[in-house]
């Protein structure tokens, strides 16, 4: 991230622009926007605030796409490895696109809209920032003439997140509190029609609310008005999302990274697996599915290290021996542990828990140890 008073005037403002310089914010690029990275307590305090009470994150960076028509899904499927037609009404999933060697192009989250919405092929994508231009090309390329795909630019995104999120939303709409995690549906927050999933990228419980540009911001002051709620910017939520085992797609995930490499196969349910009903039919199945069944050379892990230095992303990792077996991905010194965590990918004969190896930091080798992810337990709420 570059600061933003040496950027281009062009870069993208969201519609609480005004609200971030309001508030102090720190304004960063962020995939083509002028985002606000902390306010003036800082990352520390942001993500601590997270993790006990409730912090509110604009998210609206993110593109938001609207597939409708009743093929809606069925196509969708056709580039995905999830099972889409069977997600149910006011559902979301986790799922990402995979190019013809089984690499992810990119990860993004799909729910399924109902009441309030329209027909039950109505599926809301929420698309990441930096990929989202092309992610919009690629599904008009493969199946626009299959469905409706209709960008929503003048939607903003807002995420409430923490385990008093919900203690807070309930005093703009009580009918949140049926919702559990990853599910979703329309409710009036402060006047505003609003499509709402409980989910998010920190691990916590919170909620992702789709709402229109031009009432996000009296939104957001009435969220912020409530005790339990301040703003956190872009570092928490990398620091959080880190803790909480999350990639970020462009460090973690790439277009030669597949999801068994990823770790990420949970999210190919068993309908789409070999043998499966719907099995394959999206780029790549037949690679994926191979690894699956073969394994792989390397997978991403978690490090823990074992002296206080932060180890960042791009640091070379070895065995004891010197030799080279793996790149970190994502690094930090994870608040809620006070100690440096990683995610990285490592050659697999190194990858059981509890193995040793050692990064390069300034030329000099700090040892850190496999630990299972996520860092901080998850505390999604199911209900």
């Amino acid at each position: 991230m570059n600061n933003a008073s040496t950027a281009s005037t062009e870069l993208l403002r969201t519609p609480l622009h005004a609200l971030h310089l309001e508030l102090g914010a720190r304004m960063v690029e962020f995939g083509g926007y002028e985002m606000p990275v902390s306010y003036p307590g800082g990352i520390l305090a942001e993500h601590h605030h997270c993790r006990s009470s409730a912090a509110l994150f604009d998210v609206s960076h993110m593109g938001q796409v609207r597939l409708t028509g009743d093929g809606a899904d069925r196509a969708l499927e056709t580039l995905v490895p999830s099972d889409i037609i069977g997600l149910g009404a006011d559902h979301q999933r986790y799922t990402f696109f995979t190019n013809s060697t089984g690499g992810i192009i990119d990860d993004f989250m799909v729910a399924r809209r109902s009441a309030g919405g329209g027909s039950g092929n109505d599926l809301l994508l929420v698309l990441n920032a930096a990929g989202k231009t092309a992610d919009t090309t690629h599904l008009r390329t493969h199946i626009g003439l299959r469905c409706n795909i209709q960008p929503l630019p003048d939607q903003a995104l807002l995420a409430l997140q923490g385990p008093k999120a919900v203690a807070a939303l309930i005093r703009l709409d009580p009918g949140v509190t049926a919702l559990t995690f990853m599910t979703g549906g329309w409710f009036t927050l402060n006047g505003a029609a609003c499509y709402v999933t409980r989910s998010g990228y920190t691990g916590e419980d919170g909620f992702e609310i789709s709402v229109a540009a031009d009432k996000a911001e009296a939104l957001a002051r009435a969220l912020l008005a409530l005790p339990e709620v301040k703003p956190a910017g872009l570092g928490a939520r990398d620091t959080l999302r880190l803790e909480a085992g999350l990639c970020l797609y462009g460090h973690d995930l790439n277009d030669r990274t597949t999801p068994v490499h990823a770790g990420l196969t949970w999210a190919i349910q068993k309908v789409r697996r070999h043998d499966g009903a719907r099995e394959g039919g999206y780029p790549g199945a037949k690679v994926i599915e191979a690894q699956m069944a073969n394994g792989v050379p390397h997978k991403r892990v978690g490090l823990v290290g074992l002296e206080h230095v932060p180890v960042r992303e791009g640091a070379i990792l070895s065995d004891i021996k010197g030799r080279r077996i793996g790149l970190v991905t994502s690094g930090t010194i994870g608040p809620t542990l006070g100690k440096p965590i990683a995610m990285a990918y490592l050659a697999m004969n190194h990858t059981a828990l509890q193995h040793e190896v050692s990064a390069e930091v300034r030329g000099q080798p700090v040892p850190m140890r496999v630990q299972a992810m996520p860092f901080t337990p998850h505390h999604y709420f199911r209900g």
